[in-house]
């Protein structure tokens, strides 16, 4: 099994004209992901690396019949796309797009729960569930169908991780990446509760980052209501105060947000705490076993 996508997915790109949007449609496309849509305000009618694109996500969804959306729309706009898909009827909504206002994602947030909607980012790398479909940017070679979930708020650092586990041998039943923005649409704790009802999950690898209480509130959850192992890793030990660290998000403030902190909280939990990024498969193989 996998979680939110699998081969059944039907994919619409928002933004699929633009550059990032039609050179990630061909590779999504190259994973055999099921794309049956794109929207470009003003280009309806054509067709981007063979795809039928549509003015507005209304007519994608009733013409084509799309459930999942992955959006390349620029920061001043994004939000709007992200609500005008809500709106549309589709219940998974995937945000790539980096620098929107966090006041927009407010808002955005609000509105997307009203309308029974999952937002997965913004300012993330996507989702992919390996051997079924891939939805985002990931790089989707070094991915492996098996039975870990992956979750983390950091793009490169999923990508480095599941290299490790795929080179030690542990495949992935699904990988999301939620997003390194101070406001999110999904939450460590929603994406666990998932891969605990998913009975072909077995472990999982959590990756977290400086700033925030995310990787805390995980911490309490995997303690009180989680039942299968947990693997994790938090990225920025020596980020020095007040100063932002690659994501919006990671960033330690009024003394809050410390990765020694997390790391304490998620130990404190029972949860093993991988000490480098290097020896994460390694510590995986140990944590998670052969199966």
């Amino acid at each position: 099994m996998s979680i939110l996508v699998d081969e059944n997915s039907r994919v619409v790109i928002q933004g699929i004209s633009g550059r990032r949007g039609s050179f990630h449609t061909k590779q999504m496309l190259g994973y055999n992901t099921n794309i049956a849509a794109g929207v470009r305000p003003g280009k309806g009618g054509q067709r981007v690396e063979g795809v039928p694109v549509f003015n507005t996500m209304v007519e994608a969804v009733q013409e084509e019949g799309v459930n999942v959306s992955c959006i390349f729309v620029p920061p001043p706009f994004a939000a709007d796309s992200i609500m005008e898909a809500a709106s549309a009827g589709v219940k998974l909504i995937i945000c790539i797009t980096e620098g929107i206002p966090v006041l927009d994602m407010v808002n955005v947030v609000s509105f997307v729960r009203s309308r029974g909607a999952i937002l997965i980012g913004p300012n993330c790398p996507g989702i992919i569930s390996p051997g079924k479909t891939m939805v985002g940017i990931m790089p989707r070679r070094m991915h492996r169908q098996g039975d870990i979930g992956v979750i983390s708020r950091s793009g490169t650092l999923t990508y480095e991780v599941v290299y490790q586990l795929t080179e030690v041998g542990l495949g992935q039943s699904t990988c999301i990446g939620i997003g390194g923005d101070p406001i999110i649409g999904i939450s460590f704790i929603d994406v666990l509760a998932m891969f605990k009802e998913d009975n072909e999950t077995r472990g999982i690898l959590l990756i977290g980052e400086i700033g925030g209480k995310e990787e805390e509130y995980a911490a309490k959850y995997i303690k009180e209501e989680f039942n299968k192992p947990v693997l994790a890793f938090i990225a920025g030990r020596t980020a020095p105060t007040n100063k932002r660290m690659g994501h919006a998000g990671a960033i330690i403030s009024r003394g809050m947000g410390k990765a020694e902190d997390k790391i304490k909280t998620l130990q404190d939990a029972g949860i093993t705490v991988a000490q480098d990024l290097c020896s994460i498969g390694k510590k995986a193989l140990e944590v998670m076993g052969h199966g």
